[in-house]
């Protein structure tokens, strides 16, 4: 797929103010700091579409973008930043949920996931909590280009492994990296193959 359009749409913290209409919607989320401003970047080919930050739990709010004119890239705030106070740590939660769970133009939320750490806790009970709403995901693994070829391929097996504990089937999932582009083609393509069936 190409993209020749991407266009910031809107931010907001309420699922009831998102565009109106029927066209998909994508959204990415993860842990604060997982590189997902950056892998928004590198997909849509805008160094700048997506705002990063070195400070973790940067994005608070749910944020669109109008991909070619005919799905949104949506950008949703990173989860378990430890640094923020319960009162915010409250409000992002309940952002997350009211838009995973009732926003029905989501097509499939993207879970990120840093290949270069073990598997993590917090990211094994979102993706739980995600199964029991029978939300439908894709999980992308970023930072591939911070790992020797094999290290990277045992850590993705191993929380592959870990999750096989509980999944009889498991999600589709991506490796990727920004700063190589690699999983671009990948991601896309998924993308492109739902957008026609649907």
């Amino acid at each position: 797929m190409e993209i020749k359009s991407a266009d910031f749409v809107m931010s907001n913290t309420d699922v009831r103010k998102c565009p109106q209409g029927t066209l998909p919607e994508y959204a990415f989320i993860g842990r604060s700091n997982v590189g997902k401003s950056s892998l928004i970047n590198m997909l849509t080919g805008r160094k700048k579409l997506a705002m990063t930050s070195s400070t973790p739990g940067k994005t608070l709010l749910i944020n669109h973008f109008l991909i070619n004119k005919a799905w949104y890239i949506v950008d949703l705030p990173g989860y378990g930043y430890a640094q923020r106070g319960q009162k915010v740590v409250s409000k992002i939660k309940e952002i997350i949920e009211s838009y995973v769970l009732h926003r029905q133009q989501m097509t499939c939320l993207f879970l990120l996931i840093d290949a270069r750490l073990k598997p993590q806790a917090i990211d094994l009970s979102f993706i739980e909590w995600l199964g029991e709403n029978g939300v439908p995901f894709a999980i992308v693994f970023t930072k591939a280009d911070k790992l020797g070829k094999g290290e990277l391929r045992s850590n993705v097996a191993q929380f592959l492994d870990t999750l096989k504990e509980q999944w009889e089937e498991l999600p589709p999932h991506f490796v990727t990296s920004s700063e190589s582009g690699m999983g671009r083609d990948e991601l896309l393509d998924y993308i492109a193959q739902i957008n026609k069936e649907l």
